[in-house]
């Protein structure tokens, strides 16, 4: 691990290099920023009808539901840092939990530091970055995230922290008879209010990061939230396996689960475990709606709305027991597609979905030109504004994706249209190619069948491979530079 304080008390940011853009006419929107930790699109904005999300279909509903968004790589920091940047993780060299991006691009500006270069006053609280891997130079004003206990029924100092939980010392879930500020995302809500009243009598216009750590595990909320649901109603996975043909590291052994009492060390969670762990993840879900919801109130209370972009999203998926297995870290759909929703004042497509292949990379141009900044030159993604008027215009043919197995192998996901095409190669020697993974999305959704080896998909596997070696800088929009 760094010395984080060492290197980000010396980090001296570079020059800022951009690409000009046309000067925006009228008052700069404001930016609210709303980060959520292991989010799946499973919301009933989405869809899923069972699931209890009105604050964030209320979202849906003044803006857009992106519907096919991916996560560069399904992990906290790795995903965080890679989105904070605008740039992939083999750009940021962040493929783990424990590597700061300042390490290998100590001079990057993120989004919340090119906003403040640009005469925002940006504040952050919550979880943006991973924790104990903040970004002091981001912000307008020290980041802050409260204390708050992770059980209300085990005293706090006996269970570990909720993102460094290294060993067995507390339940996976939690129905607390607790009100909604007992938890930390029920305080980061009242202090994003407390915040939206000071900032709408400043007179720049503000950034302001939101972060809700909930529904990360392990899922606790007050009880009312679980009330909300009928656990005799709760569906089970229905492909609990492992995908047919498909090499044994495209996926691990739910280690980040297992890590909680009441888990076995081994095997599967069995339906009764299951059926609770879906229960506690919808309940966290909901709980973490109803405080979106408070900051969304605010923000109409203080008439900013009109005013101010708003975007959400999940820093990832979240398997819950698809192919037998739970937590993230993979390159399967389950992973690497999470929600994500915008709205933008003046957009002519509200309340509407987008079926555009869309990154996560994205966000910072776009964001950026929204607000009419220019548009740093190390991104690697492109501004998905024109989809905010067009949802349905010819875009990226493809998305990209990456999860590391271990200091041997790196698997390459591409998603385009119709199929998920992975690639397992060696981490120092990417010519060695250890498995390739081929899934048909038209006849197989839930990627059950890896159908790369099958000799009539020989000539589909080689035009597939020429895709993926061309890379995410071939899978720009047409038209864009």
């Amino acid at each position: 691990m760094i010395n984080r304080r060492a290197f980000l008390a010396t980090c001296a940011a570079a020059p800022l290099a951009v690409k000009p853009m046309a000067a925006a006419t009228g008052p700069k929107p404001n930016i609210l920023f709303i980060a959520v930790d292991d989010l799946r699109p499973e919301l009933n904005c989405y869809g899923r009808d069972y699931i209890k999300s009105p604050n964030i279909d209320r979202l849906a509903k003044m803006g857009m539901a992106f519907d096919r968004a991916y996560v560069q790589q399904a992990v906290c920091s790795p995903s965080r840092s890679s989105l904070m940047t605008g740039t992939r993780p083999d750009s940021t060299k962040v493929w783990d939990l424990v590597t700061h991006f300042r390490v290998a691009e100590p001079n990057i500006v993120t989004i919340p530091e090119h906003f403040k270069k640009n005469g925002y006053f940006v504040q952050g609280m919550g979880k943006i970055f991973h924790p104990g891997y903040d970004d002091p130079q981001s912000w307008s004003v020290e980041w802050q995230t409260p204390k708050a206990p992770t059980y209300a029924k085990l005293k706090t100092e006996d269970v570990p922290d909720e993102d460094a939980q290294k060993s067995k010392g507390g339940p996976p879930f939690e129905a607390g008879e607790v009100a909604d500020n007992f938890y930390k995302d029920g305080m980061v809500a009242e202090l994003a209010v407390a915040t939206l009243k000071t900032l709408a009598k400043k007179p720049e216009p503000f950034f302001l990061a939101v972060g809700f750590a909930k529904p990360h595990l392990p899922f606790v909320s007050p009880k009312k939230y679980w009330d909300l649901y009928d656990p005799a109603k709760i569906q089970l996975a229905p492909n609990p396996y492992h995908p047919e043909d498909a090499p044994d590291w495209a996926l691990t052994t739910s280690g980040e689960l297992r890590n909680y009492t009441g888990t076995p060390a081994k095997g599967p969670m069995g339906d009764v475990l299951a059926r609770q762990l879906k229960h506690g993840y919808y309940a966290s879900v909901s709980y973490t709606d109803a405080q979106i919801g408070k900051v969304l109130d605010e923000l109409d209370r203080q008439g900013l709305t009109k005013n101010t972009v708003i975007v959400l999203w999940g820093d990832h998926g979240w398997k819950l027991g698809e192919h037998g297995e739970w937590a993230k870290h993979s390159n399967f759909e389950n992973d690497t597609n999470a929600p994500l929703l915008m709205y933008a004042p003046g957009m002519k497509a509200s309340n509407k979905h987008s079926k555009a292949l869309v990154e996560f990379v994205d966000i910072f141009p776009t964001l950026s030109e929204l607000a009419g900044l220019p548009l740093p030159t190390h991104l690697e993604g492109v501004s998905f504004k024109p989809l905010l008027d067009k949802p349905d215009m010819p875009w990226k043919p493809a998305a990209f994706s990456q999860y590391p197995r271990g200091k041997e192998r790196m698997g390459y996901s591409m998603r385009t249209d119709r199929y998920r095409f992975t690639v397992w190669v060696g981490r120092q020697d990417h010519s060695r190619i250890d498995a390739v993974e081929l899934y048909d999305h038209q006849v197989d959704p839930q990627e059950n069948t890896n159908i790369a080896k099958r000799p009539a998909n020989a000539e589909l596997v080689k035009q597939l491979m020429e895709q993926w070696k061309a890379g995410w800088k071939a899978a720009k929009p047409k038209g864009v530079a």
